[in-house]
């Protein structure tokens, strides 16, 4: 159909949905069970959101709505994809998924705590990284004492596991 024969007001523009945290290609969706409850719970708000959308204007109504369905639809494949990795079931004795880990920068001295999560879980400020970091990828399988080298653009860092729990 000719643009001609469509009003101006009918010309609706969906806006952007960012996408959920990267996850590479070929990986796998590794979850605690508390991240999985996370994702339903997120699924269940967007499902009242979308119950609870209001608006006089229709055009208004069905953007909010079209939103609300596109993050859903990419939260439902999360779930879907979803690999619950329980901690208990870990090699308690080494660096592996759902593992809290206290480590030391050998260089400044300092000190830091970080539970290893899956990417929707992730949370730097809550002391939660995602597997896929190259943090992680270094840590992975060292044991209490063990040294774990990361290669930055400009600087290389060493860290030393000083505790694992899980």
């Amino acid at each position: 159909m000719s643009r001609a024969f469509v009003k101006e007001d009918d010309h609706e523009e969906i806006p952007f949905v960012a996408p959920r945290a990267d996850l590479p290609p070929g990986t796998p969706n590794y979850v605690t069970p508390k991240g999985l409850d996370e994702l339903h719970a997120e699924k269940a708000g967007l499902l009242k959101e979308r119950e609870a959308v209001q608006s006089n204007n229709e055009g208004e109504k069905r953007i909010e709505k079209t939103v609300i369905n596109k993050k859903l639809e990419q939260l439902e494949n999360r779930i879907s994809s979803a690999k619950v990795i329980k901690p208990e079931d870990q090699n308690q004795d080494e660096v592996r998924f759902g593992a809290i880990v206290t480590l030391k920068d050998v260089q400044s001295g300092k000190t830091m705590k970080y539970q290893i999560v899956g990417v929707d879980e992730a949370n730097i400020r809550k002391g939660k990284i995602a597997f896929t970091s190259p943090l992680v990828k270094a840590l992975t399988n060292k044991k209490v004492g063990g040294k774990a080298t990361l290669k930055l653009p400009h600087i290389t860092k060493e860290f030393e596991v000083l505790s694992i729990q899980y």
